[in-house]
């Protein structure tokens, strides 16, 4: 049964870490909840195909809300209400999950095929991300913050973060006090994983140091280590059912984001992307590898002496690169913590 399968090969796994754990068993409940358990031998494409569909039609806050619908309640609700639906990569990600399970079964001879690869996950309803526009920075940092869920200190402190490091809104919120420590006698964020709650970066490039930029040491952030209750570094954010730390926040950022105007191409993640343009557009000699080093992408050119070299950068050549991210005067000029 495919219950059976996802405890025996992922959930009592020794091998699988716990964001893929979390992840396939996601995937799997959304499964059951539409067709129900079965015998993973009979589970082929059409069942996948159909899987498939169904994803594409549920609304994109599946998960996000109470619901006591059924999932093709949700999908009728989200076409009546005209709602926006899981994006192409949600998707992909669902079944990247079972594929991966069913490569498992097939190499143990349980299944004779995998039904979840070689789909396509386009669905004509892709939004392409960019960068913020010196305007839109200005209009965000003047907004007011109208959220009861999350502080408004709280959003200011991860908004600076993000714009001023690139580092990814749940790396920031999940940061812990010692994850602030000077490396090379230089401040960093250190992002690792945390065992006791099972968090990890989202790749293993993603575990690294970042250099805390001069500007958010003047805006106070390293007094935080001092002045915030409990174990994390950022306070007023709650840790959502899903084990999500700062999902209000993301929630609340884009209905900031809406009430003020904003075209849907600008997101939270947009703060990556202008880090990322700044960078190699900088006219600094900064190196592309720092580059990647510092934002936790793969290395662009994935040579052994590559790999080797980015484990090897200096925290100095960090700090060069981060100090790098520049806006204007005006543009956070009303965003203090």
């Amino acid at each position: 049964m495919l219950s059976g399968a996802l405890k025996r090969f992922v959930l009592d796994s020794p091998h699988a870490s716990a964001d893929t754990k979390k992840a396939t068993q996601r995937a799997v409940e959304l499964f059951l909840q539409a067709f129900g358990d079965a015998p993973v031998s009979i589970i082929g494409g059409e069942k996948a195909g159909a899987f498939r569909d169904l994803l594409f039609s549920l609304p994109a806050s599946l998960g996000k809300r109470k619901s006591s619908l059924t999932l093709e309640d949700e999908a009728q609700r989200a076409r009546k209400e005209g709602l926006p639906t899981l994006s192409g990569k949600s998707v992909k990600n669902h079944m990247m999950r079972l594929s991966a399970l069913w490569n498992q079964l097939h190499q143990r001879e349980l299944v004779t095929r995998n039904p979840w690869t070689g789909w396509n996950f386009e669905n004509g309803q892709k939004t392409i991300r960019r960068s913020w526009t010196a305007k839109e920075l200005t209009l965000l940092a003047s907004a007011s913050w109208h959220s009861t869920s999350v502080p408004d200190p709280t959003f200011r402190q991860v908004t600076l973060i993000a714009a001023y490091s690139g580092m990814r809104l749940g790396e920031i919120c999940t940061l812990r006090k010692e994850d602030l420590q000077n490396v090379d006698n230089i401040p960093c964020f250190l992002i690792r994983p945390h065992t006791e709650t099972g968090w990890a970066p989202k790749t293993e490039a993603g575990t690294r140091m970042v250099p805390i930029h001069s500007k958010l040491i003047e805006a106070g952030i390293l007094t935080l280590k001092d002045t915030t209750d409990g174990p994390y570094l950022i306070p007023g954010l709650e840790t959502s059912k899903q084990g999500t730390r700062g999902a209000a926040l993301g929630r609340a950022f884009s209905l900031l984001k809406t009430r003020i105007g904003l075209p849907a191409e600008i997101t939270f993640h947009s703060f990556r992307h202008t880090v990322s343009t700044q960078l190699r557009n900088a006219d600094t000699n900064i190196r592309e590898v720092w580059i990647d080093r510092l934002l936790g992408h793969e290395a662009t050119h994935k040579s052994q002496g590559t790999t080797t070299y980015l484990t090897g950068i200096s925290t100095a050549n960090l700090q060069q690169t981060v100090e790098a991210i520049s806006y204007s005067e005006t543009a956070f000029a009303n965003m203090t913590i």
